[in-house]
């Protein structure tokens, strides 16, 4: 290395003057061009790079709208699976209720005929008789005569206690809290008698359960029937938003008394509601609408559940399915 620097600079000594001119003058013509033809590089490289980063945002954005698509296209099935679910749940309980009900009128109707001396009450006069009877119409009873009559459902006054108490760290952190009403029949009420906590993933304004298989083999185990549900709204008022009016339509399409109960601890509110039965049931079954949608509010489609009564004495069994 030391032999090759002494020769260049031996080199260029010898180099004679009008060479070193020369070279002197082409290399101020080339560095000035060497300089902007850098400048140009610069500049192409760095729109190279802009667009290269703008089709990285672009691809990212795409990713993510698919995701939360996904996403999206998940909740409503979880959505939908959940509604067939509560729908099958309530076939169960309207079955259990119909066949107790069954067998309660049959208990009845046959003590009320031993019970009752035979006498005769007939005029055989009368039935010998070829004339017509006289009808009086404005005797009948009117169709819509206890159309709408409603079994009591007994709620025990420490439900709604309990159950808040065990939603307070979801209802903390803005997140839904759902449980199932389950319970019997005895004397011609529906006794709510379990509150059934299904797993359940929740958000600050729906709740989706899922495993719901425990929820019916608990049922069955303790041969419980469905009463309806309650969920809390963290941060909002007590009323039935249509994602509820559409969870709580499958509830009482199979159990008329079927209610839902919404607890709005952040406004000290707790409502009782049912599907209005002349209008809202059926509105409802028949509207094909899936997530938040609106709904007309004349004529109201729920209102508020008349047939529930609170027991300060009756004993409520919480039961919480969810895997910790």
């Amino acid at each position: 290395m030391l032999l090759l620097w002494r020769w260049i600079v031996t080199f260029h000594h010898k180099v004679p003057l009008k060479d070193k001119e020369h070279n002197q003058q082409t290399l101020r013509k080339v560095l000035p061009k060497a300089e902007e033809l850098k400048k140009q590089l610069l500049e192409q490289y760095q729109t190279e790079l802009n667009k290269y980063m703008e089709d990285v945002k672009e691809r990212e954005k795409i990713e993510k709208e698919r995701q939360k698509r996904e996403e999206l296209e998940k909740l409503r099935e979880e959505e939908e699976r959940k509604n067939k679910l509560a729908a099958l749940a309530a076939v169960k309980a309207a079955k259990a209720a119909l066949t107790v009900t069954i067998e309660d009128d049959k208990s009845k109707k046959i003590s009320t005929i031993l019970s009752k001396p035979i006498t005769p009450s007939i005029d055989i006069t009368a039935q010998t008789s070829k004339e017509k009877p006289i009808i009086d119409r404005s005797t009948k009873p009117s169709l819509l005569c206890d159309t709408f009559t409603l079994r009591d459902i007994i709620l025990p006054t420490k439900l709604m206690h309990n159950f808040l108490m065990l939603a307070f760290t979801n209802t903390m952190n803005n997140k839904e809290t759902c449980g199932i009403l389950a319970g019997k029949l005895e004397k011609n009420r529906l006794l709510v008698t379990h509150l059934l906590i299904p797993e359940q993933t929740g958000s600050p304004d729906s709740c989706v359960t899922h495993n719901e298989e425990d929820i019916f083999d608990y049922q069955d185990q303790h041969n419980l029937i469905t009463l309806g549900w309650i969920h809390t709204h963290p941060t909002q008022t007590a009323f039935l938003s249509s994602v509820d009016l559409h969870t709580h339509c499958a509830y009482q399409l199979m159990m008329a008394e079927a209610i839902a109960i919404v607890c709005a601890p952040k406004y000290d509110e707790t409502g009782f509601f049912i599907l209005t039965p002349e209008y809202g049931l059926e509105f409802i079954a028949n509207c094909r609408e899936t997530g938040f949608h609106p709904h007309p509010t004349d004529p109201p489609l729920y209102t508020k559940a008349k047939h529930c009564k609170l027991d300060v004495t009756a004993v409520i069994e919480v039961v919480d399915l969810r895997r910790k």
